[in-house]
């Protein structure tokens, strides 16, 4: 049987569950709100609903903490965007308790972020966050919550489609300070991702065989693989490599600044942007020079199989995506399909006077 007892002036209650005690304060100098929230206890002790006081004390900020761990232990490479994610999310809900998280509060952070702008994409990924904080703390031992809230997955659509043409890359390339056209035109001719560039050392770098090894551990899907340089990409790391030699040897990354020798920051927007309005390009992202150089591959010849392996797409999905079909490619496609059949209507001795004539021909029969 549970009690009610003073502490200073306020009301604290006791009870049992399988003979444990527990002892809470009930937040109240009333008594008779102190025996209304030991009822209260003991019902849901009855019911099989009361799991301890463990799990009604846990915060939303210490399941985030638990995510921001893991992702720590594991060494994710997107820790950086998760901790992103969490502090958007902590901005309306990280003063909360889990328990106090409910499917409406959801709703409302939702309309929040889209009324602050956010894309669909964005706000998935912070809902994600906050799922996997709840799954931990499912999966704690001892449980710091008892379930996961509903929390929807909101339809995307901003599957990115840009792409370079070489007239607008010469341009952009010119429009860069002299430190950064290296790193583009490494970026247009092999597609690696900005920080696995960013991230590229010398001793990677084999000038004599003309390859650029990508170890295991250093891209974003962990797989290693291998690049090679020729024309415009082989003269420019040519003309990187002896001013890094000449200038600042002790230098290690091979994309630097031509002022310090310090390494390219990972956050170029600046610079990006400031190049992108010289030209009229405004709009443009780093990332659309990856697409670019599968879309030059495939209409190059390269086999699909190739280009993914040396893109470093694991998925056919994913590959597809950055192969872009544009209304150019298109009109040349219709070209071709039709200088093919003209080709082989003369073969066949079809053509009476001009493939022009014969068609109306063809045409007019038909309406006879």
């Amino acid at each position: 049987m549970g009690t009610v007892y003073k502490r200073g002036n306020v009301w604290w209650i006791k009870y049992y569950r399988d003979g444990k005690p527990y002892r809470e304060s009930a937040h109240t100098k009333k008594k008779t709100m102190a025996k209304r929230k030991l009822m209260r206890r003991e019902g849901s002790i009855v019911e099989g609903t009361f799991h301890g006081l463990q799990i009604e004390k846990t915060s939303l900020n210490e399941l985030f903490d638990d995510v921001i761990s893991e992702y720590r232990i594991m060494q994710r490479k997107s820790l950086v965007r998760l901790k992103e994610s969490i502090a958007h999310l902590q901005g309306l809900l990280g003063d909360l308790r889990a328990s106090q998280v409910t499917s409406d509060l959801i709703k409302e952070y939702i309309l929040g972020r889209q009324d602050e702008g956010a894309k669909n994409a964005t706000i998935n990924r912070e809902l994600s966050a906050l799922r996997r904080a709840f799954s931990l703390g499912i999966k704690h031992t001892p449980p710091k919550v008892i379930n996961i809230p509903h929390i929807p997955k909101l339809k995307e659509n901003n599957v990115r489609t840009g792409f370079f043409e070489y007239n607008e890359y010469v341009r952009l390339r010119n429009a860069l300070p002299s430190s950064f056209r290296p790193l583009i035109i490494a970026a247009y001719y092999t597609g690696m991702r900005r920080g696995e560039l960013l991230g590229l050392e010398w001793s990677k770098v084999d000038i004599g065989t003309h390859r650029i090894v990508l170890e295991q551990g250093t891209t974003k899907n962990d797989e290693g693989r291998v690049a090679y340089m020729y024309g415009e990409f082989f003269d420019a790391m040519l003309v990187q490599k002896d001013y890094r030699d000449t200038t600042f040897p002790a230098c290690q990354h091979v994309f630097f600044d031509y002022k310090t020798g310090e390494p390219i920051p990972p956050e170029i927007r600046d610079v990006w942007e400031n190049a992108l309005k010289k030209v009229d390009l405004k709009g443009k992202l780093f990332h659309d020079l990856r697409r670019t150089a599968v879309r030059n591959m495939i209409r190059a010849g390269v086999p699909e199989k190739v280009a993914m392996k040396i893109s470093g797409h694991k998925t056919r999905s994913v590959f597809d995506r950055y192969n872009i079909t544009s209304e150019e490619d298109i009109k040349h496609a219709c070209q071709s399909v039709s200088h093919m059949n003209q080709e082989n209507s003369e073969v066949l001795g079809k053509v009476e006077d001009g493939h022009k004539m014969g068609t109306l021909k063809i045409i007019q029969g038909g309406r006879q």
